[in-house]
């Protein structure tokens, strides 16, 4: 393989604890158990390696709960392929067969899915704030019918890895699209990071895959480097970036690994297979009446672990310390 991944890096997150209690809407929860058949429906935004892995995980999370495939539980797998128009099909779709309960993989697709149903439990992943989204009323008590786990990373720590492979870098610039309100919110929080390192920031932004191409263009020879937020649509088509930045030699900074391993030089940033587990140890409470979504806190993942791209971190001539090469060497 071309790229490391390290010992995971703990973030001091405390994982809430859940609240408990009967659940009693939506989707006849309340006759759904590991006695009875579960009807689940799963809701993907696109298919890229990072929702791919949340999804997987979600289904093995139910399963160390007790609720297995073939057995006790049917999935409903659709994937709306990035459409907005598909993503509403799909909802409608899981709320007249009268689904058990949602798995929403990314923000626009629970978004949609909150918006066609307030009685059917949701849970989401891959999203990176709930409140933000307007999916919850706070984090922490959501209120609402929606709960899960955030996928937000380390963005702060994020740019200081930049900092560490290039520290000769003046400028950075930022790719995302604009719409996704959760990209938004981490290059904020870039911004902020950047400028308090002494850097120069520069952006463009896309609405769709076919903006990629034309938005890095528009960066060459402004940037010494780019970031990249846990983006949708950059995610679903990493090629149409590094196609530009690697005739450029401008090496591309991600938010998560599968971004890193497609193409960019490094990231810390979390396991997407864990955080899907997660969500479908949180669903298992659900489905067995444990816990209702209105009472369980947004969830975060522990750790963060480092991931580096050597073939493009040879490829564009990077040093990288040794710190971060050991921390990377250490992984399992």
């Amino acid at each position: 393989m071309n790229f490391l991944t390290s010992k995971t890096l703990n973030n001091g997150v405390e994982m809430p604890r859940l609240g408990f209690g009967v659940f009693q809407s939506g989707g006849d929860t309340k006759q759904a158990g590991k006695d009875k058949t579960c009807n689940v429906g799963i809701l993907q935004l696109v298919e890229h390696p990072a929702l791919d892995a949340a999804n997987k995980g979600f289904v093995d999370g139910l399963k160390s709960k007790g609720f297995e495939e073939g057995k006790n539980i049917k999935f409903d797998r659709q994937n709306a392929q990035g459409d907005q128009s598909n993503l509403q099909t799909i909802a409608q779709r899981f709320v007249s067969n009268k689904v058990n309960l949602v798995c929403a993989i990314a923000t626009p697709a629970a978004q949609t899915m909150a918006n066609a149903t307030k009685d059917i439990p949701i849970v989401g992943t891959a999203i990176t704030d709930y409140k933000v989204a307007k999916l919850v009323k706070d984090n922490s008590q959501p209120g609402t019918n929606v709960t899960g786990t955030t996928d937000m990373n380390p963005v702060e720590a994020q740019i200081d890895l930049l900092v560490k492979i290039m520290p000769k870098a003046r400028t950075v610039g930022f790719i995302y699209n604009s719409s996704e309100v959760n990209s938004q919110l981490q290059i904020d929080l870039a911004k902020k990071a950047a400028a308090a390192r002494g850097l120069k920031t520069v952006e463009a932004t896309v609405s769709s895959v076919n903006d990629i191409q034309q938005a890095a263009q528009s960066l060459v020879g402004k940037a010494d480097a780019l970031y990249v937020p846990t983006d949708n649509v950059l995610a679903s088509a990493m090629p149409n970036l590094i196609k530009i930045t690697d005739e450029a030699r401008i090496p591309v900074f991600c938010g998560e690994a599968g971004m890193t391993k497609a193409g960019g030089v490094a990231t810390l940033g979390i396991d997407y297979y864990k955080l899907g587990f997660q969500t479908g140890e949180m669903a298992a409470d659900i489905l067995s009446g444990k816990a209702k979504p209105q009472n369980m806190a947004i969830q975060a993942q522990k750790t963060f672990t480092v991931t580096l791209n050597e073939a493009q971190i040879k490829k564009l001539g990077l040093t990288v310390p040794d710190d971060i090469l050991k921390e990377a060497k250490g992984a399992k």
